[in-house]
């Protein structure tokens, strides 16, 4: 009996169910360790696979279309810091002070990496330029997150060792792809007849990220550091904030002319916003009386987003269906 298409997908039911476990049973002391290795491990095989999956003709051709690149910066770190500023009248109502300044910080922060090319390959957009746009996202978040902070909140505070994090990103990320690409001659043919394998990586390891970061959210008192109204309030705010990025990203790339896998990447790198870089950076930028209330939109964010990316995600992947073409095929790059 076929499923019906108001019901939701297995992968969405898949999600609420880890944010229900996340609530109920957070990780904690040894196993949060242990979870933290999985996911950062599962990251990387994320990345490997990636890379012995791509051609040297469609890495190049993503770090190449710049256009698409500057799209999704400038969606990162204009539009979002510009909504979050200018909606200001609107939004401060709905929350506290502390939150609506967390929610100026939240619009500041560069886009994740290992959730946005997830989602991008389950979608089946344009991987190479996703893994550029997202890689450079983070770098340039190391610079420009503090600046728009600066501007946004007249916050005075110095970052950590810009090289430091360059040097997280690169071991955990594009050193697994440039391996996983120099041995592409000798394993490709293998991940080729086994596509199965990238469907379990790819959603196993955002299942992984939500549970991980959403435990840590409720250990650190998610359920009781605001009243419910401003609660309420502000998965309202996060809700119209991620609605207008994905709408207005949406429309940019339509009306630019891009091709249906560049407008995949551009949505789903454009919308996201990092968790794993911000809460550090907000260790730093924000006295520790303060920064609980200013991650916590973050984290309310960062739910969400995984939430509503998955479900984008899987409406973007049926096209292939609906073309006859097979799910886990790849799009063919410029």
């Amino acid at each position: 009996m076929a499923r019906s298409r108001l019901l939701p997908d297995n992968f969405t039911l898949y999600l609420v169910a880890t944010v229900i476990a996340a609530s109920l049973l957070p990780a904690s002391g040894s196993f949060a360790r242990g979870l933290e290795v999985a996911t950062t491990a599962a990251v990387s095989l994320l990345f490997f696979l990636h890379g012995a999956k791509l051609s040297r003709e469609a890495i190049l051709a993503g770090i190449g279309h710049w256009r698409l690149h500057l799209v999704v910066v400038a969606s990162t770190f204009v539009l979002f810091p510009l909504l979050g500023w200018a909606l200001r009248p609107v939004l401060e109502p709905l929350v506290t002070r502390d939150l609506y300044t967390g929610i100026l910080y939240l619009c500041a922060l560069p886009a994740t990496v290992q959730s946005a090319i997830a989602f991008v390959s389950m979608a089946r957009g344009n991987i190479p330029a996703a893994v550029c746009s997202a890689s450079a996202s983070t770098l340039l978040g190391v610079a420009f997150t503090p600046l728009l902070v600066g501007l946004l909140m007249s916050q005075n505070a110095a970052m950590g060792d810009p090289l430091a994090a360059m040097g997280r990103i690169g071991l955990q990320l594009l050193l697994p792809f440039a391996i996983g690409h120099l041995l592409r001659p000798w394993i490709s043919g293998f991940l080729q007849q086994r596509a199965s394998v990238m469907k379990v990586v790819d959603q196993g390891s955002i299942l992984l990220v939500v549970y991980a970061a959403f435990s840590h959210a409720v250990i650190d008192g998610l359920w009781s550091q605001v009243p419910p109204m401003a609660l309420a309030g502000l998965l309202a705010v996060c809700a119209v904030l991620l609605a207008l990025v994905l709408t207005l990203t949406t429309w940019s790339a339509r009306r630019m002319g891009f091709s249906k896998e560049d407008e995949i990447t551009i949505v789903f790198c454009g919308s996201k916003k990092s968790l794993v870089s911000g809460v550090p950076m907000a260790n730093v930028l924000f006295a520790a009386n303060v920064a609980g209330a200013i991650v916590l939109p973050l984290m309310l964010f960062h739910q969400m987003q995984l939430m509503v990316c998955g479900v984008l995600a899987q409406r973007y992947a049926r096209r292939g269906l609906d073309a006859g073409k097979p799910v886990g095929a790849q799009p063919e790059q410029a």
